[in-house]
């Protein structure tokens, strides 16, 4: 596996300080700026356009990913390649044509994650996973912040770890939704490498101490 890469999702950060809490994150020791994008159609609630990100990037020298929770997505794809961002997921659910979409990515000069929500069986990756860097398993229903980690996933984290290490592939397994100190060590335990956190990083006081909070339960012998 590779190394743990703590991402927290500006989802939860202060809105009217994003600029201050990206660089804040950065200097507390996160690895990458994880950044929701929600349409109110693909999921219910509505977040962030390229825009935002061309604004933010020059508050952080972190690699920024974008997740896209939109439909249709391919014209997004531009828009965010063009503001910056490093990595760019999009939802097997969310697109008609998978390949083409991952496709696109790549020509886009960004590298590539695909994503599944909860209920998706992972052998949707079957046929992508040599043109991906980057698996995301939603682990809560995409949409909002705050929501408590579905168990079930771990089995799923699993299976994933299993394929990637199959493949041969450098490919990172993210997961989003939930993960906190009480839940993070299983996550790793189960394969997962690449962390996305919002209120466990956001809404505490001391952000390095949160983050380093974080890495050590990752490490932390899990109970049988």
């Amino acid at each position: 596996m590779q190394p743990l890469v703590i991402a927290p999702s500006i989802l939860a950060a202060d809105f009217a300080r994003l600029g201050e809490e990206v660089r804040a994150v950065e200097a507390a020791g996160a690895d990458w700026i994880h950044f929701d994008v929600m349409d109110n159609h693909f999921v219910p609630n509505l977040t962030f356009g390229p825009m935002v990100l061309q604004a933010l990037k020059p508050w952080t020298k972190l690699k920024i990913d974008a997740h896209l929770m939109v439909e249709p997505v391919d014209a997004l794809i531009e828009g965010f390649a063009a503001a910056g961002a490093d990595l760019i997921s999009v939802h097997v659910e969310a697109t008609k044509h998978l390949d083409r979409s991952l496709r696109l990515i790549r020509q886009k000069g960004c590298a590539v994650g695909v994503a599944l929500n909860p209920a998706t069986p992972v052998a949707a990756l079957d046929c992508v996973l040599e043109e991906v860097d980057l698996v995301l398993l939603m682990s809560v229903n995409p949409g909002f912040g705050g929501q408590s980690f579905l168990p079930h996933v771990l089995d799923k984290i699993a299976q994933v770890r299993a394929r990637i290490d199959r493949s041969g592939r450098p490919i990172r397994l993210e997961v989003d939704g939930g993960i906190a100190p009480d839940t993070i060590g299983a996550i790793a335990a189960a394969g997962a490498d690449t962390m996305v956190a919002g209120s466990a990083i956001f809404k505490k006081a001391d952000y390095a101490a949160a983050v380093a909070a974080l890495r050590t339960a990752a490490r932390a012998p899990v109970a049988a």
